[in-house]
């Protein structure tokens, strides 16, 4: 709701009501339904997606500081997008930008699935992400170089910070699917996650198969982040972040952790955008750069932290 009445122009509850139902101020119900109403839905996807894959990889690779963003899906969707500014694909269709991520988010899932059934340890395949994830930066370092035009180059960085503006129900639709599938993923994984927080051995004791656990969870998160990069852009933070603000609510069992950390990454996100669209600059800030600035601090404390328990 706060995503709905906050704006450039703020609207009470009834106007936002009365939006929705298409009664009312005509200009009100287009700006409530055709701008308002995509960006508040996707940030509820796009933030639970990212919750959710998470919480996954944390108790995968049974690491606090574990996101997302380290298997390296996150850094080949954002290739793929600027391959698409780089080559026109882009502007030419408006699938073109979401279907190049996709693929970019793909290719790198293979690889990581390919890997993950010919090792059984897990620093493998975090070192093998962490590897992808550096190339992945460095291609798109070289696309950003060799842009055709400075508009180009310009909306391949705009893209890159990440945001929910100027995108439309189809943007909600095209991320349905990938969420949908992938937090089914996650959900199977979960007696296998809780497992794992006895140990290798302890979860191959309770039957447990690693190497299938591992590919499920990386499908998973190449669904939700893929999807998620695809028509947002790069938006980090929220993955590292929420599962530490929930795990002293529902204990340390990783299968407990994971639909609260989709519910409170979807919040999360919708009130960053809430305030990165409020804060009083020339232009909107990109609700990446807000993420940051808040996860990036949280980041530090919880590496001091970490660094200062005992072995």
């Amino acid at each position: 709701m706060a995503g709905l009445m906050i704006g450039y122009i703020p609207y009470g509850v009834g106007d936002v009501i009365q939006g929705l139902a298409g009664t009312g101020d005509a200009r009100i119900a287009a700006i409530v339904r055709e701008v308002r109403l995509p960006r508040a839905l996707l940030g509820l996807e796009i933030g639970a997606a990212l919750g959710l894959a998470g919480a996954a990889m944390q108790g995968l690779l049974r690491n606090p500081l574990a996101e997302p963003g380290l298997v390296g899906v996150s850094a080949s969707a954002g290739l793929g997008a600027v391959v698409a500014f780089h080559f026109g694909i882009a502007t030419a269709t408006s699938w073109g930008l979401p279907v190049s991520a996709m693929i970019g988010a793909g290719a790198t899932t293979l690889l990581l699935l390919a890997i993950a059934r010919r090792t059984t340890g897990t620093l493998t395949l975090i070192l093998s992400g962490v590897a992808i994830s550096s190339l992945a930066v460095a291609l798109t370092s070289l696309v950003l170089n060799l842009a055709p035009n400075p508009y180009a180059l310009s909306e391949m960085l705009l893209w890159l910070m990440g945001s929910l503006k100027d995108r439309s129900m189809d943007h909600v639709l095209l991320i349905l699917p990938f969420l949908l599938a992938g937090g089914m993923l996650v959900l199977l994984a979960g007696r296998g996650l809780d497992a794992l927080t006895l140990g290798e051995d302890g979860a191959q004791t309770l039957g447990i198969n690693l190497r299938r656990l591992r590919a499920t969870v990386i499908l998973a998160t190449a669904l939700l982040v893929g999807g998620a990069v695809a028509v947002s852009g790069s938006i980090g933070f929220i993955g590292l972040v929420v599962p530490h603000m929930l795990r002293p609510f529902v204990g340390h069992e990783p299968r407990r952790l994971l639909l609260p950390s989709a519910l409170a990454g979807a919040a999360l996100l919708v009130l960053a955008d809430v305030v990165a669209r409020t804060l009083p600059t020339n232009q909107e800030v990109m609700v990446g750069v807000v993420t940051a600035l808040l996860g990036a601090p949280f980041f530090l404390v919880l590496v001091l932290r970490t660094n200062r328990r005992p072995a």
